[in-house]
């Protein structure tokens, strides 16, 4: 059963300099318990998505042009001011990227942690701080503790809280925000073992926002790979990491250092993120991409499932992959042959794509 299902979302910003197309059409689902990654780079639109599920985007000048969002079989795009209220912090909760901004610096921890249980449970105060305490015991801090300022703790401490507040009603779905960005290494492994134990325990569904791929192996069922407002490859955590079927995607994983291979320099991907304000024609990543053609250049790819739940937008899935003949098909759809791109000769010795 899916306890989340985006459909079709698209989410502008209408500003003085015109419009900026932060989300165009995506979707994706969630099942109870998984959870999903949202991945790519800064102004993806991997936050405007999340804010768009909470109902978060600033209006003006942020609009939510279209789509469903389906949450327990209700569409959260019809809900009034007051509904969303109750959900938000209750049903869903979010851990901001920054947890230097997400804490209010004049009030106490465990009183922040109270008044979200408060605000959703109706509890006493004495019972909700008695609650606000548990958690903070349950997230790893002693709860005397409890009675400072978030000035007073070190960054690891004070996400621990963020998790805290975001977790202190049980939500059914909990988004993370780049969780671990501002942390240490160290940190950040002790922050993920921390979220993963707890999301086991309250049976909470996750999305995990981050432009890290060795997170999201170790933490995701699911992933969504974004670029320019749009998801470009969907699938199972195999799929998009051992399948790789996106040129963007494929060159995301080659410009990471292996520990297997003897090279001199890393392999980045070409050019920068299109400006969301004036994104190209026909495939948003066809100014970058190797394989690109005339075709790439007129009209956008629609979304290929290249495999049960396995899904692509690229025209020349078939030369990504490899494929080898003409008339291969994938699940019945048609790919081109492997033949030179705009970016170079991809071919290899045996007529493969050299990839």
């Amino acid at each position: 059963m899916n306890v989340l299902d985006v459909k079709n979302l698209t989410i502008h910003y209408l500003t003085d300099g015109g419009c900026v197309r932060a989300v165009n059409g995506i979707d994706f689902s969630l099942e109870e318990g998984g959870t999903i990654g949202l991945v790519g780079e800064t102004g993806a639109g991997k936050t405007t998505t999340a804010l768009g599920i909470l109902r978060l985007v600033p209006d003006p000048p942020g609009k939510i042009i279209g789509g469903e969002i389906i949450f327990e079989g209700e569409d959260l795009l019809s809900k009034s001011a007051a509904e969303m209220r109750k959900i938000r912090g209750g049903k869903i909760s979010m851990i901001f990227q920054d947890p230097m901004t997400a804490l209010n610096p004049v009030i106490k921890v465990d009183e922040q942690i109270a008044e979200v249980i408060r605000q959703h449970s109706g509890c006493s105060k004495p019972e909700s701080m008695r609650r606000a305490l548990d958690m903070l015991k349950m997230v790893g801090i002693p709860p005397e503790r409890g009675n400072n300022y978030p000035h007073q703790f070190s960054g690891g401490m004070k996400q621990r809280v963020v998790i805290a507040i975001a977790l202190a009603c049980t939500p059914r779905l909990l988004i993370a925000d780049e969780p671990t960005t501002a942390l240490d290494v160290t940190i950040q492994a002790q922050v993920l073992d921390m979220i993963n134990n707890l999301k086991k325990e309250f049976g909470t569904s996750m999305i995990l926002i981050t432009h890290d791929l060795g997170v999201v192996a170790e933490t995701c069922d699911k992933v969504a790979i974004m670029y320019a407002g749009e998801i470009v490859e969907y699938g199972s955590l195999r799929q998009v990491f051992k399948e790789t079927a996106h040129p963007y995607a494929k060159g995301l994983f080659n410009s990471l250092p292996s520990l297997d291979e003897d090279v001199r320099r890393l392999k980045p991907i070409r050019g920068l993120m299109p400006d969301p304000a004036n994104l190209p024609g026909g495939c948003r990543f066809h100014p970058r991409c190797p394989y690109a053609d005339s075709l790439c250049s007129m009209e956008e790819p629609p979304a290929a499932r290249i495999a049960p739940g396995h899904l692509v937008r690229c025209h020349h899935v078939g030369r990504v992959l490899g494929l080898r003949f003409p008339d291969t098909k994938i699940n019945g759809y048609s790919h081109d042959p492997p033949v030179s791109g705009k970016g170079g000769d991809i071919l290899g010795k045996g007529g493969a794509a050299d990839v």
